[in-house]
């Protein structure tokens, strides 16, 4: 997921579909479901959203916000 998570920082989300123009065609909602991905591995469980808001998330009831980083990268 590293990969993907520098795809969607770098507007590159393209590269996810090289050879799939049917998925070329719909980068938006290509985005909003990688969006939605990075929320669902976010290292802190507390910041993951809840099955039910997922499931809001993927049918467009509700706005998917932008996503932080889904590792911790700070060293101890």
């Amino acid at each position: 997921m590293d990969w993907v998570y520098r795809c969607y920082i770098g507007k590159n989300l393209d590269k996810l579909a090289e050879n799939d123009e049917e998925i070329k065609n719909d980068l938006k909602r290509v985005e909003r479901l990688v969006m939605v991905a990075l929320w669902c591995i976010q290292e802190d469980a507390s910041l993951r959203p809840t099955m039910k808001k997922v499931t809001q998330m993927l049918e467009g009831v509700i706005e998917v916000s932008v996503p932080p980083c889904p590792w911790n990268y700070s060293s101890s």
